[in-house]
Parts: C-alpha cells; structure tokens; sequence
C-alpha cells in the first residue's frame, strides 16, 4: 500500500515531510533459487560427516582446549571487554579489517526440549526495555540523527553498492485485483521485459505470483520464453513467490503456507525456479513465524521494512540493522536466518538511497516534469543526469551511499529503487535506468572514491555480503551470533506493534473488518476439510472411474486456494482496502465457499459408500446440503432449519476434521419441538431442545428451537444421527428450563416451554466442573467457581472507545473506553440436560444495542467442551449512531499478572506481551489472531481463545480487552482515502478456560513466551476446526427404517494429542492421473507437533487425550485400509528435499525405517506420499 498518501496533495516542506514523503509502502522481497530440475544449484557443502563424528567422539577435550585457547587469544586482540553497547557507534568504519575469523562447531542435540529457550544477542523485549520512545527530531533524517563518516572507511574494503529496481503491486488495495492487473501491473511486466532485454547489466525483483500468473496466461509465446530467460540468466529475480506479500499480524500459519506454496508451485511449475530470498517492505509490522515458515521452506535471507521507528533508530546506532532471526525455543539453532532491516521511514526512493529524503528524492528520476508522478515536496527536483552534470550529482548520490551504509556492519550496500506500481511505461524505466547507468559509469571509473556501484538483485546483494562477512569477521566482542552467517548479532521476538512516526501506532487494523476477518477463517478450515476429503477420495481409488469425481473439482479446488491465497494480502485479511475491493475479495471467499461445501457434501456420500459409479460425474446432485449457509458474501451465516414434520426422519451426517476422536455436543435448528434424536443404529440418543433467540428487543424468540446431542464422531471421519419426529421408542428432546428477567411485562414465554422470572440479584449456571456467576441486572459474567471452591473473579464489562482521529490503519482513541452497558434490558437463563445458558439483550443509551450475547456451559460429560465457557457477541455497529465508536468486551480478574500477557503469532506461537506506561494505550495492543492469556504469580491462568483475529490488550493488572468491531468516519492518513462504515452485523464467540498449575508456580517476570496447556491447544482446535455438518435435502419416511448411512473412520487409532494435521491434501489434482507414470508421491501430509505447557494439566485426565508424540509417527500403520508408501521428507512449500537446507536436524529427519518419523516440539514438518488401498 502506498505513502504519496502520506503527502497526500499538499506539498509539504522538508519540516512538514517528518519522516516522510513520496509514495508507497512495501513489499516482501526473497531470491529465487532455479530448481534442481532445471538448473544446478551450488552450494557449500553445510557439513562435513567425518569430521563431525570425530569431532563429537572428542568433544569436551577439544572445547575445552579451544575454550581456553580462544579466550587468551580474545583477550590478547580486544583486551578485557566491556560492557556490549557502550556508545552509539560500536564499531567504528575503521575497525572494518579482516580479522581472523572465529571457527566453532555448534553442537546440536537430536530433538529439542519442550521448554528450552534460544540464546541470543538481542530480544525485542530487551529493546522495548531499553528505548525512552521520546522522538526526538534528528534533523535531515527526522527520526534518526546526523550521519556523519570519516571518509576512510572503505580504504580496505571498497563500498559495493547494488541499486535494486522494483515495483510493489498491491493485489488489491484502492482497485481490486483484476482492475489494477488491467491499468498497471500487465504494463509494468510488458516494461520489464522489454527494458532488461535491452541492456543485460539492469537487473529488476518481482515478487507476487498473483500478477505473474495472470499475466502468464495473457502473454505470447515470445514473451514468456522472455521472461523465463530473464530469471535463469539472474537478471530478474523472483522474490518471496507468495501468490501474495502477506499479513503477519492477522493472517493464520495455515494460511500463510497455503499462499506461498500456491505462488512457489505455480513458479516451480512453469519456470522451474525455487525463490530463497524474501521481500517484504509493506506489510505493518513482523511476524516470527514468518521466519520460521520460511526457513523450512529453505529460503535463506529476509528484508523487512516497516517496524517502530524508534526501533529501527536503536538497532541502527549498534548496527544491528542486519542480523540472525531464530526462534524463541530453538536452543539449537536450527531456526535461523538471516534478516535485513531497512532504516527508514518508507520503501519510496527519497526513503531508501541515504539518510536525507531531500538528497534521495533529487535520484528519483520517474519525478521529472513530464512524467505522473509528483513532485519532490522538498523543492528540488530530479534532473537529468549529463556529462556536464555527472560529478556533482554522482558525488551528492554517493555521499548518502556513505552515510546510510556506516549504519551497518559490512561494505555491502543494499539501495532499494522503485515504489508502488513503479516502470508502467518504457519511458519511465529508461529513464531510470539510463540516469543510473550514467551516474555508475562515473564513479566505477573514478578508484579514488572506493566504491562500485551498478544493478543488483536480492540475491546478487546477499551473496556478496556472505562472502564479505566470510572474508572479514565483523562479531562483536562477546557476541552469540549464529553457525549460519558469522558476525551479525542473534535476535528473537517480533515487530509489533508497529509505529511510523510520533504516536501513531497501527493497531487498528488487528480488527477492521472483523466480519471478513471471520470469513478467512471459515474458508481457511472449509479448505482443509475439503482438502482432506479429496486425500481420502482418491487414496481409496484405484481405478479411473472413481478419480473422475474428485479430479473434476481440481479447478475449483485451486481456485479456493487462490482465493484464500488472495486475501492473506497485507491489505486483505488487514481490513485495509476500499470499500468495493472489501467487496470483490468477500465474493470470491463467498464462492469458493459454496463450490467447497458442494463438493464435502457429495464427498460424504462416495466415503460412506452410497454414491453410485453412474453417479460420481460432478455434475448428478448431492443428496446433502451444509447445514450452515450464507445467502451472499456478507451475510451472517444462517443455520438451515430442519422440518421434522410428524412421521419423518431427517438424517444429519457430522465430519470431525480433527485428528482423535470427537465427543462434543452439536447443534441443528429445528421447526418443531416434538422431536427425537437416534443414532445410525436407530439407538435412542438422548436430546435437549431449547428455543433460538436472536438479536431483536422487540422479538427475542424466533418461533425455531436448537436441538442438542452428544455427539461422538471417529478422527477425521464421518457419523450418521437422525432426527425424528413420531413413531419411535424414545424420549422426546427435553425441554430448557427458562427464567427471565426483562422489562416486558407479561413476559411471551415461548411455546412449549416454561418460564419463571428471576428475583434475586445474581444468577447461576453450572456443569460438574464450575458454576458461573451473573449480575442479573446487567447481564454480565461476575466470576468462575471451581468445583473445590476456589474462585477466579471474572467481570465482565462492556465499553466503547471514542476515536474520531483512528482510522482503518490507526487505532487513535480519546481516553480510556466506557462501559456501555446499563441496568435493566432482558435477561434469559436456558437450563438443560445438555446446555445451560445466559442470553443478554443489554440497556445501552442506544435505542437499539450495538451488542447482545450469549454464555453457554455445557455438561456432555467427559467432554472437552464441560471445561470451557462459550461467549458468544452478536455485533451490529451498522449506523451512524456508532460512528467514531471502537467497541471492546474486557475481562477483569483478580490475577495478578503486573500487566504481562500472552498472546499468539499467527495461531502457531506464543508471545510475551508487557503494558508500557511510556508508550500510548495503542501502541499496548497486540494482534491476537487466536488467543490471549494472563498468568498470576501464584499460577493462576486465565485464557480467550478465539476464531478470528482481533487486537487484545492489558492496560491494567489483571485484566485482558479484547476489541471486537469499529466504526470509524475519517480517512487516517495512510493512503486509503476513506475511513471504515462498511460494517456488517456478525457474530464473535469465545472460548475462556480458567486453569490452575498444578507443578510449581512460575514467577510473571520471565522474560521467555509460555505455552499453552495441553488442553488450551485441543479447546483452540476445536473452535477453530469446528465439526461439518450436513443435513439431508429431504426427509425420509419413519417406516423405512434401514440404516442407508453408517460411519466412516480412516484412522487405524487416533493421532497423539499434541500433533496437528496442519493439512493432508493432493498438490496438484489435475495432475493426479498424469502423476502416475513419474512415480512421484502423489500427496502431502504437513504435521505439527504442539509445545505445550506441562505445568498446565487438567486434574484427574487429559481431556480424552489417550496419548502425546513422545514415540516416533508410523506412517505405514496410520490409516486403516490404505497403506503409505514413498514416504520423504520436504519442504513446507513441498519443493525442497535437502533437509540440511531447511535447517532440521538431520538425525530427526532421517526415518529411522520406512514411514517412521520423529517431530521435536513446535515443529512444523512435511511429507510426501503415495496411498494405495490394501489388497
């Protein structure tokens, strides 16, 4: 997404330019890598066996003698050290000569410990620690200071400067995605082309495969082969290769592997390369897992761009711009990679050649009068570059060079050149290029200056640099460092939450479009369901006739994986596009949506076998529908109601997406209440039916009753139950129990159940584990009791921020939130056999409540489910009564947790969170994509796990905020042009668990992330993998009593209960048959093996957790019927094999026997396969 927004149209002077000016904002760049079947790749040999055997046999006798040796030899060269930072500068330029290079061998240890941390140079907690956030003027570079250098800093090593052309291409942002490929991005890979053709010494990096592939199929023969010579002869590189540059706050790891390996594949596919560099200057602060993912997919080195400000200027004072990125477990760094941090405020070139825009914009030569683009907003202006001219402007450009490379440690210079939707036409390209090349020519030819500069790629820029730092040792004195790259510090943490100047924090768009934020999520496990399907389909057929159903959906599939792909785009899933972009992305979600369910819902039929051969074309209906649908792209998602007319039966088919056995209650909407539930022997299951409410004052009852059973449902498998209504030898569903309390006098009980009013002050409901307590007169949560008495004060409360400055970007509130919520309004306690719940319409100064919700407790017995609450906010900010209103829902506990907090990155990890009283409210949010919790010194926890991103916060002790939806009416600055009034009326739920640890109680101060329990990772999966259910499109005649459907279990047992299937899915499913004859695996099994904290152990069991992942996975007897061959190891992008490249240890990768693999914890691994039926 762009900057020149920033200006916005009016011009402003150097002083009003703050940090910035220019256009645009970024993108993620990474090197391509040509794939083993096109072109070779060299590289060092990473470890040599014999010497490492050796090594390890004598191990403690060689450290200690090189312990001793190098420690003499330190002090000897560098004299006693002092302390690590003692002045801005460290290391001066002059101290940049070879020095010996240090030589250790790292030692790893097979499999990593649950528990143990990374050591590292540099954590972003310690930064945050460290930092006065006072944002202090630094002259010419606002929010840096004056550089200055000596001028004999490069008399040993020259400065070797490459100049990167690129274009960042927002798949959707102001335009949608198809308008801007039509008016600018087919245009600017037509430039490209043509201008790098010409002259083989420019060089350019594209990163989006969503672009690169619709231009790909638009483009002639001639122009392709163009373009493919281009990549393998280095002139253009590939970088990142994502279908999309996407999000890092809101965006779920499932997702973000989806959408690179969709745009890695489709390049791998059709030019046979492999990207290992990324590229990412625009999204709006860091993820960890995105390094992580990355490097198992083997990619090499990372360049961000927009982290705090004030961050940006501590890492550069030390120069520590460019560093090892490793994870906060990984105590054998096997996680690291290398990152490159750019210094300032934006990508645009016045923000990326040096440390004075002024200077930098005069080298944007696109900025000429003649071209679109506007003008420098300092008063000079780009000329063009002459003979005559050459020294002078050659001398100012090499100056900034200078300056901005003395922020970091090497004499390898990195200069970005390029902007949003940069080189639409030849005449811009040329004359960016043309100028360039003039301005080298001169200082190349001039030695004197020390320097070379010409084009480059990522990967021409890391590649020199490694050999730099292979050549001179740049560790500091007493520096960790990584065995990956020798003389950059280590780091862990992530960037969040991100600040581009003063006190503008981007946090506000953790929950812009929450609605579209959920639809994410929907597809995101519809996918993986779907995805699994397809698996079993096909790994259960072994003749043609059958694959013709599952492989006729294969354009759909990947059109559903593209369309998800599409919206992980940072300003996507962000809630940060205009109105009509929102829209397009939300119907392409809508009907890959519905094309997925079709397909599940005759899946289901050939799985339970009562699909007929005649029938398995695509195009003979299902006899099965989902049973939650959505007329259009932006409605709430409805429930179908089963008719259940008298002498009926309706059958209801549940999928269990999850890897053990399911035993939940499940909900269906029925018209009638005179109902029965059997199971798909006709066995009597016993029911509870309660009346469906909705969010209306005037009219709480819908005339509809929700029906509830007990479930059980086989790991990833299908069970049949049937609703009945008469004839049969069971009891009728139970009715609720319901009390009120309500301003309507008489009360309209709902028929046929009855009512009695509440007349005490507070109301109870409660399983065998915990009762919970209300205020009747607001409706709201007071506290949990545990069943041995002990309490966790939980108040609930309702507020509302008032924010006229915040925008889709920007949260920017006016003091703290007010409670919203007055006494009064309606109360309804609903008590059953199954489920007991509190709905609350609440009093607001509103007519009509921008909030009412529902807390249900369930007491299915041995269920996962008895040990969590469920919140459930229905949210309407959907008129101009809430404009300028950020709506919040806060827990208030009496842990005492010195406002620390915990909250996940990306739904794969944990991260520690801490309250600064030196920075703004809203620079104390953090994304919370699907969980937050707090933890007390005494071992108390208390954790919101969620099913959509939001932004959470703990601005006081003991408290947790969630924020759910806002309505903003002003533009904030960022380029978008509007504010966010499109909001839809939708639904948040939450799932709460209060825990106690049971081992030792853990002091609040460590400064490492914490896990979640066992039982907090399978509550999280199940809200976010919730079961699939579809109900017959017509009912069937109670006489007929023969079970048509039974149950399907493809699992020989269920999985261990900390590893997830990430997914299980057939790659390229057109190919299916073709894939055959190469004898290549045909599908992909991607594993993750839970951390999981095991101080944290529900009392007395598991939670039907039968196992963990502590023995080795046998892949040969996992499923039942089908027997997996071919097994190996690859990539997360399914491209690699060299497991050394991925960073794994090398004896956990290697199956010990054939199918038998081991996964350390917080592992993410992938496996290629081949399923056949058994004989």
């Amino acid at each position: 997404m762009p900057f020149s927004s920033y200006i916005g149209n009016t011009r402003r002077g150097p002083a009003a330019a703050a940090a910035g000016g220019g256009t645009g904002w970024g993108q993620s760049l990474l090197p391509t890598a040509l794939s083993k079947s096109k072109l070779a790749i060299n590289r060092k040999s990473r470890k040599r066996t014999l010497l490492v055997n050796f090594l390890f046999a004598n191990f403690f006798v060689i450290a200690l003698s090189v312990s001793l040796l190098f420690l003499l030899l330190t002090l000897f060269h560098f004299g006693v050290p002092g302390p690590m930072i003692s002045s801005r500068f460290l290391a001066s330029r002059s101290s940049r000569i070879a020095k010996p290079r240090k030589s250790f061998n790292r030692r790893h240890v097979n499999g990593s410990i649950a528990g143990a941390a990374a050591v590292v140079d540099i954590t972003t907690k310690d930064l945050y620690d460290r930092i006065e956030f006072l944002d202090v003027d630094g002259g010419p570079w606002k929010q840096g200071w004056p550089v200055t250098y000596k001028g004999d800093e490069w008399e040993r090593e020259k400065l070797k400067i490459f100049v990167v052309p690129h274009s960042h291409n927002d798949p959707g942002w102001k335009l949608t995605v198809e308008e801007y490929y039509q008016r600018q991005s087919r245009h600017i890979l037509d430039t490209i082309v043509e201008t790098l053709s010409k002259d083989s010494r420019r060089k350019f990096i594209w990163e989006e495969m969503s672009y690169l592939e619709r231009w790909w199929r638009d483009a002639s023969p001639n122009k392709q082969e163009a373009l493919s010579n281009l990549i393998k002869n280095g002139q253009l590189e590939i970088v990142g290769g994502g279908w999309v540059m996407n999000d890092e706050a809101n965006s779920h790891y499932f997702a973000i592997i989806e959408q690179i390996a969709e745009g890695n594949m489709w390049l791998n596919d059709t030019i046979g390369v492999i990207p290992k560099n990324s590229w990412a200057i625009d999204p709006f602060g860091y993820s960890s897992t995105m390094a992580y993912l990355l490097r198992r997919m083997g990619f090499e080195n990372m360049l961000i761009q927009r982290t705090h400000y004030e961050l940006k200027k501590e890492l550069a004072m030390h120069k520590n711009l460019e560093y090892i990125w490793r994870q906060s477990w990984d105590a054998m760094e096997t996680t690291d990679i290398f990152v490159h941090m750019m210094p300032f405020y934006s990508y645009d070139i016045p923000h990326t050649c040096g440390p004075e825009p002024a200077v930098c914009c005069q080298f944007d030569f696109a900025r000429m009068r003649g071209f679109k683009y506007e003008l420098c907003p300092w008063g000079k202006h780009p000329v063009e570059t002459t003979q005559e001219n050459v020294q002078e402007r050659a001398s100012k450009l090499l100056d900034q060079y200078r300056k901005k490379s003395t922020l970091y440690r090497t004499n390898t210079l990195l200069i970005p050149l390029g902007d949003d939707f940069r080189f639409i036409s030849i005449d811009e390209a040329e004359a960016q290029f043309r100028n360039y090349q003039v301005l080298f020519d001169h200082i190349n030819s001039n030695p004197s200056l020390n320097a070379e500069a010409k084009f480059g790629t990522l990967e021409d820029y890391f590649t020199t640099l490694r050999e730099e730092a292979d050549r001179v040792n740049y560790s500091l004195p007493g520096e960790v460092g990584s065995g990956q790259v020798v003389g950059f510090p280590s780091l862990s943490g992530d960037f969040f939450t991100y600040a581009d100047r003063q006190q503008d924090y981007w946090s506000g768009y953790y929950v812009s479009r929450p609605f579209f934020k959920a639809v994410d999520r929907v597809l995101e496990h519809t996918l993986r369901g779907a995805e699994i399907m397809m698996s079993f389909l096909l790994g259960y057929c072994h003749r043609i006739q059958c694959e013709k159903f599952p492989t006729s959906f294969a354009y759909k599939l990947t059109a559903a994986r593209r369309n998800l792909a599409l919206f992980q785009h940072h300003d996507g899933v962000t809630g940060t596009a205009k109105d009509h972009v929102v829209q397009d992305y939300g119907i392409r979600m809508h009907t890959s949506l519905q094309d997925l369910q079709i397909f599940m819902s005759k899946a289901i039929e050939v799985l339970l076998g009562t699909r007929h051969e005649k029938e398995k074309s695509d195009q003979s209906p299902s006899f099965f529908e989902a049973e939650q649908v959505r007329s259009k792209y932006d409605a709430r998602p409805v429930h179908k109601p089963i008719a259940a007319r008298e002498g009926n039966s309706h059958t209801v088919i549940l999928f269990n997406p999850s890897e053990q056995t399911r035993e939940e209650v499940v909900t269906v909407v029925v018209n009638r209440a005179e109902i029965s539930v059997l199971d798909s022997n006709w066995t009597c299951v016993p029911s509870q039916i309660s009346p469906e409410v909705q969010h209306d004052k005037t009219k709480l009852f819908t005339g509809r009753h929700r029906l509830h059973w007990k479930a059980s449902i086989p790991a990833l498998g299908l069970r049949t139950y049937y609703i009945v209504n008469g004839n049969v030898e069971c009891e009728k569903a139970t009715q609720s129990k319901l009390k009120y309390a309500s301003e309507f006098d008489p009360f309209p009980c709902p028929s046929p159940y009855s009512c009695s009013k509440l007349d005490s002050d507070v109301t109870e409901i409660q399983n065998e584990h915990q009762t919970f307590v209300f205020d009747v007169k607001n409706g709201l949560l007071q506290k949990i009791v545990n069943k041995d008495g002990s309490e966790t004060v939980v108040r609930e409360e309702i507020g509302m921020y008032t924010s006229p400055d915040s925008g889709a970007y920007l949260f920017k509130p006016k003091g703290e939130a007010q409670s919203i919520v007055k006494s009064g309004g309606h109360l309804l306690t609903s008590e059953g056999l199954l489920v007991q719940e509190v709905f609350s319409y609440p009093k607001t100064r509103w007519e009509k409540s921008p909030i009412s919700h529902s807390t249900r407790v369930y007491t299915g017995g041995n269920t996962l489910q008895d040990l969590v609450v469920e919140m459930e906010y229905h949210v309407e900010l959907v008129d101009e009564n809430f404009d300028d209103q950020e709506l919040i829902v806060r827990y208030k506990t009496d842990i005492d947790n010195k406002k620390v907090f915990y909250s996940d990155l990306n739904g794969f990890q944990m991260s520690r969170r801490e309250t600064y009283d030196k920075i703004p409210l809203q620079g104390n949010y953090y994304p919370m994509p699907s969980l937050a919790f707090i933890q007390g010194s005494e071992g108390k926890r208390f954790s919101v796990h969620s099913r959509q991103s939001l932004g959470v916060a703990s601005l006081k002790n003991g408290w947790l905020e969630i924020m759910l939806d806002r309505r903003l009416v002003r533009d904030d600055g960022r380029g978008l042009g509007q504010g966010v009034m499109d909001n839809r009326a939708m639904t948040v739920v939450f799932h709460l668990i209060a825990e106690s640890n049971i081992s030792q109680a853990d002091a609040v101060s460590n400064a490492n992330p914490k896990n979640p329990s066992l039982l907090s990772h399978l509550v999280g999966a199940h809200l976010n993998y919730p079961i699939n259910t579809f109900i017959a499109k017509k009912p069937q005649d109670i006489s007929v009593r023969v079970p048509q459907y039974g149950s399907f279990a493809p699992l020989a047992k269920p999985l261990p209960c900390d590893l997830h299937i990430v997914n299980f899915k057939v790659p390229r499913p057109s190919k299916y048959s073709q894939q055959v004859e190469v004898d290549k695996p045909r599908f992909a099994l991607i594993l993750n093996r839970r951390g999981w904290d095991s101080a944290y152990c529900h009392k007395g069991r598991r939670a039907n957790c039968t196992s963990v992942a502590d023995e080795p996975v046998n892949f040969s007897d996992m499923f039942k019927d089908l027997g997996a061959t071919k097994v190996k190891p690859t990539s997360l992008n399914l491209l690699q094999e060299d497991m050394e490249i991925l960073g794994y240890d090398d004896q956990a990768v290697t199956p010990q026997q054939e199918g038998r693999v081991s996964i350390s914890p917080m592992e993410i691994r992938a496996y290629k396969l081949e399923l056949r039926p058994h004989k």
